[in-house]
């Protein structure tokens, strides 16, 4: 067989010797066990969270108006009734409707925080755990505003528990790791980045809620909604609650975890949550012209008639820039103030109007008592 030239020298080269070259006897090769790869910290990061990530299946009864697809002015005549066999309009019908999200036990006590909207009108919820375990769960709260949820497991434990992070911490661009069952999919496990931060729902095109978003390029796809959005250290940092597809890729979008913390503690205590107001819409402060400076905060854009901020005099164009001595950069600051500091308390509010700073004092109230 011709051996190539290229190859002459790779071949011959382990039998040549030169004059005083001393020949070596063969070493024995050594026994060396191959080389493990460390763990990613992804799968660091789900290893501490994952036993507490969730399933829940539930079942809703899904009632209908009887019919007979005819119009009511020939059912109106008997002689047509009977024509068509018809004596009477028929019983309402109804029909059971199945439906499946994520959840994560964030309490020893078999407490799961999961969207409002996985568990809504539900008359059964099971719970299914990575090691395999099924129980019922019990809808103890629910807030549609916010999207929140908490279910009790009507089991005993002991059960796992996912830490909860610092959501007020998180940066653009830190890691994303996303859990949850998409599709039915146990377990399944996406990872990206922070790609920003305080997303408003209304720039969703989303009315009727009061949030703002952490957004993420980490997968989440339907079933994943009620999920932990991790950070690189296995720490929930949101709860996963709706996706933006479009062409090219999809955004996802979670509830930060220092809201649903909040949101929680209220929905055990309570059953529901409290959403104080004063009864502004706000927007962010516009970028200064070249030359000339704007202090940071939030710009009122309009004021509900009768409500505390028209009551306090809080006027359209006013700038806040401080509540109760702390600074404000941006409206999610703004809502976060007010939600921490709750409702019939006043409130000093810090404007800045047509140059001149002043002090005012707001009392919110519960949102439900505000009328539009």
């Amino acid at each position: 067989m011709a051996v190539s030239n290229s190859l002459l020298p790779l071949v011959c080269a382990g039998a040549l010797t030169f004059p005083g070259m001393l020949m070596q006897p063969p070493r024995a090769f050594a026994a060396t066990a191959p080389a493990v790869a460390p763990k990613s910290f992804v799968a660091q990061a789900v290893a501490r969270s994952g036993p507490a990530v969730v399933t829940l299946e539930t079942q809703r009864t899904v009632r209908t108006a009887g019919g007979t697809g005819l119009p009511r002015s020939l059912m109106a005549d008997p002689f047509l009734r009977r024509f068509f066999g018809m004596q009477s309009q028929s019983a309402p019908r109804s029909r059971v409707e199945r439906g499946q999200g994520s959840g994560v036990i964030f309490d020893e006590q078999g407490l799961v925080l999961t969207n409002a909207h996985v568990v809504e009108n539900a008359d059964r919820v099971m719970v299914g755990l990575p090691d395999g375990r099924r129980v019922a769960g019990r809808v103890i709260g629910q807030d549609s505003l916010t999207d929140l949820a908490v279910v009790q497991l009507e089991t005993k434990g002991p059960w796992p528990t996912a830490p909860l992070g610092n959501s007020d911490r998180l940066q653009v661009g830190d890691w994303a790791i996303a859990v949850g069952n998409p599709f039915g999919l146990e377990n399944t496990v996406t990872m990206g980045i922070v790609s920003n931060l305080n997303r408003n729902m209304s720039q969703l095109g989303i009315s009727g809620k009061r949030l703002d978003l952490i957004q993420t390029d980490a997968a989440i796809n339907p079933g994943n909604s009620g999920g932990p959005l991790l950070n690189a250290r296995g720490d929930v940092i949101g709860i996963n609650t709706l996706v933006r597809s479009g062409p090219g890729a999809g955004l996802g979008f979670a509830i930060p975890i220092n809201r649903a913390r909040s949101i929680a503690s209220q929905l055990v205590k309570q059953g529901r949550a409290s959403h104080p107001m004063v009864g502004v819409g706000l927007s962010t402060v516009p970028a200064p012209r070249p030359g000339s400076t704007a202090p940071p905060g939030a710009v009122i854009r309009s004021v509900v008639p009768g409500g505390p901020a028209d009551r306090g005099n809080l006027q359209v164009d006013d700038v806040i820039v401080a509540i109760d001595g702390q600074s404000i950069s941006n409206p999610a600051e703004v809502v976060s103030a007010i939600d921490r500091h709750g409702v019939d308390r006043p409130l000093n509010l810090e404007v800045m109007r047509s140059g001149q700073r002043m002090t005012l004092s707001i009392t919110p109230v519960e949102m439900t008592s505000l009328r539009r």
